[in-house]
């Protein structure tokens, strides 16, 4: 007689972690999302008119990149030192500190400037320990409800989005603002207050935090490799100090360092932010591939088993360089199109006070889309003989955000035509742009877990992270191109704007790396590294 294996149930510990990323994320996108308006209606009030769209946009997307960069920071202190746990709630508070600083110096640069860096450094540092602390709570026995809490880690991320987005924007609007919920005022307000659009998501960082530390208890904590001999780092080294006959990968690794010193030249051009990770970009992707070449030289003197692991790694680099664009294009929804939105005509309801709020249809968006693929999308491909594999709806979601750009262009040539456009055109490419931000984000959170070791899934987070920080980079050095006068009078000559050009522009990127991410997936073998019971 046989007895039926227990249903597996969901970790207990669970809930703790969904609430704080909600609330976090609240916090995040409520400052995030009136960065570009505050920027361009406060903190640069100081350079003329035309200059000022284009500073708030290097000073957005810089934002962006140290949050995506600071990643690598936090992976590393927590595999090699703090573990997950401590690297989390420690950095929660450097976050908090943040948000209050910059409630508190909304009318000095010194002072703001400090705020988000601290929150680049908390929130990016905190980015790839939340999302593999969540793997971490699941073993052999539950890993198939992985995924769904890996969507619903998705969709409450974008439920606390979304109200960010809808209510903090009105907080900065340049007029009386009547504040209303289920048609009843709660407060009119007769300036603006940038004060309380940055001090509502200080408050809900503590929050987060708080609510992350009342679950301190329950958590399964994997511990750090500390002084690991045979870490991702060591393994590399061991790699490239290799003197097999291989010299391919040797040369790969000068170029990178050279590659590296040419990239830091960019500085007076890009921005010393902009400048270091190109640099840093430049030398990871030639030496990642001299190591890819002589990775099987630290054979017998590193375990296969950790060979193997930075193998696989460097396999899944490939596939986070070809999601860079997607970033890149995604991105802008905060900056070059709210600067478009800025040109068109608001809708007239009483409560949307700012173009800003549009970027509530994004998170809207997933939290419909998520259920929509799971239960309908996803089994009629299945039963029409069409498996959507995770590199498929990466590579999908990847030409569906060039399909918004296209749109977002299309509604930039008429604006520049002289026509005005009510706001509410942009709900076709917000659309188009997060059903691929569904395909591409939310699985690639558990595709980077699945494929990287257990010591090294820090690493890999990371690198996913990082990928986002390249993705603004390519946004910063198109910016820096289309200012020199030769490239902005040829645009001219071609009868199009700047910004037209750029949305065009971009489209095509995106379109060119979904058929590169085609080709590789088809040539990329899945693994399956979750944790044994």
């Amino acid at each position: 007689m046989s007895t039926a294996p227990p249903k597996a149930k969901l970790p207990a510990q669970i809930p703790f972690i969904i609430g704080n990323e909600a609330a976090e994320r609240f916090s995040f996108y409520g400052m995030r999302n009136v960065l570009t308006n505050f920027l361009v209606g406060y903190l640069l009030i100081g350079l003329a008119e035309p200059e000022r769209a284009a500073a708030a946009k290097e000073v957005f997307h810089v934002f962006v990149m140290g949050v995506y960069f600071f990643p690598l920071l936090g992976g590393w202190l927590s595999d090699r030192y703090l573990g997950k746990y401590r690297t989390i709630f420690w950095l929660s508070l450097v976050y908090c500190v943040g948000q209050v600083l910059l409630a508190a110096s909304v009318e000095s640069k010194p002072g703001f400037y400090a705020g988000l860096f601290l929150i680049a450094l908390g929130s990016g540092g905190i980015k790839p320990c939340v999302s593999a602390f969540v793997g971490d709570q699941f073993d052999q026995s539950n890993k198939h409800l992985a995924k769904l809490v890996f969507d619903a880690f998705y969709w409450i991320i974008n439920f606390g989005s979304f109200f960010a987005s809808l209510l903090i924007p009105p907080l900065l609007a340049p007029k009386p603002t009547t504040i209303t919920w289920n048609d009843a005022a709660l407060f009119t307000m007769d300036t603006p207050l940038p004060r309380a659009a940055f001090g509502i998501p200080a408050l809900l960082m503590v929050v987060a935090t708080i609510i992350f530390w009342a679950g301190r208890k329950k958590y399964v904590n994997v511990p750090p490799t500390s002084s690991d001999p045979h870490s991702f780092g060591r393994v590399c080294l061991t790699a490239l100090q290799s003197r097999g006959k291989d010299q391919a990968g040797l040369v790969l690794v000068v170029l990178g360092v050279v590659g590296a010193l040419g990239g830091l030249v960019t500085i007076p051009w890009l921005g010393v932010v902009a400048g270091v990770c190109l640099a840093i970009t430049i030398f990871l992707a030639f030496a990642g591939g001299g190591v890819w070449r002589l990775i099987d030289h630290a054979k017998g003197k590193h375990p296969d088993d950790d060979v193997e692991g930075v193998r696989a790694v460097l396999r899944v680099l490939v596939i986070f360089a070809l999601v860079t664009p997607f970033w890149s294009l995604f991105d802008q929804k905060a900056s070059t199109w709210i600067l478009q939105g800025n040109t068109m005509a608001l809708p007239g309801w009483s409560w949307f006070k700012s173009a800003a709020q549009m970027q509530a249809l994004n998170p809207l968006l997933v939290m419909l889309l998520i259920p929509f693929n799971n239960v309908v999308l996803y089994p009629a491909l299945r039963k029409l003989g069409l498996e959507p594999t995770p590199l498929r709806r990466m590579g999908t979601g990847i030409a569906f955000s060039g399909l918004a750009w296209i749109a977002a262009a299309v509604l930039q040539l008429v604006l520049d035509g002289g026509e005005q456009l009510p706001v509410l055109w942009q709900a076709l490419p917000y659309l188009l742009l997060t059903f691929g931000e569904v395909l591409v984000s939310a699985t690639g959170l558990e595709f980077a877990y699945s494929q990287a070791p257990a010591k090294l899934k820090g690493v890999l987070m990371s690198f996913w992270s990082l990928s986002v920080t390249i993705g603004n980079l390519w946004v910063l050095v198109v910016n820096a191109t289309v200012k020199n006068d030769a490239v902005t009078q040829a645009i001219k000559d071609a009868g199009v704007g700047v910004m037209a050009f750029q949305m065009f522009f971009f489209a095509g990127f995106a379109f060119a790396a979904a058929a590169a991410f085609a080709w590789y997936a088809r040539r990329y073998t899945l693994v399956d590294y979750y944790r044994k019971a």
